[in-house]
């Protein structure tokens, strides 16, 4: 498992398509966002046959598939479990999904906190988050 939208299967990195979720180091405001999104997709997967059907390729060489576990769409669960977002930029194929969840459960913290983390999913501000986050290592003397 790379992350809550992207996952390794027999050697190829398969990226979940019309997601996204946060990546497993990402905080927002003190909560682990990334983790949880991460520890979601691994329970929906675990002990399950899955099966990747593969409709592009990225920028990084990652396949964009979509997966399913036992027949479960994989990224319209994540989706519906709130734990990822539509990709607007590259489909269209969850959108209500999206809304549907965030209807049932208004208000809910971690939609929220995964929303922002979400939409703050910057390099920069990924780096901001973390420095205050975890410990920088030492730097060594010149």
């Amino acid at each position: 498992m790379a992350d809550g939208d992207t996952l390794k299967r027999n050697g190829t990195i398969y990226r979940l398509w019309g997601i996204d979720a946060p990546e497993t180091k990402q905080w927002c405001n003190g909560y682990p966002a990334g983790v949880i999104a991460t520890g979601t997709l691994e329970k929906l997967i675990k002990s399950k046959t899955v099966v990747c059907e593969p409709k592009t390729t990225d920028r990084y060489g990652r396949t964009v598939a979509i997966c399913r576990a036992n027949g479960e769409d994989l990224g319209r669960a994540m989706v519906q479990l709130g734990m990822a977002l539509a990709f607007t930029r590259y489909s269209a194929d969850y959108v209500q999904d999206e809304a549907k969840a965030k209807a049932a459960r208004p208000g809910r913290p971690n939609d929220t906190r995964h929303r922002a983390a979400l939409r703050d999913a910057t390099p920069r501000l990924r780096r901001a988050r973390w420095t205050r986050s975890w410990p920088r290592p030492a730097r060594r003397a010149a």
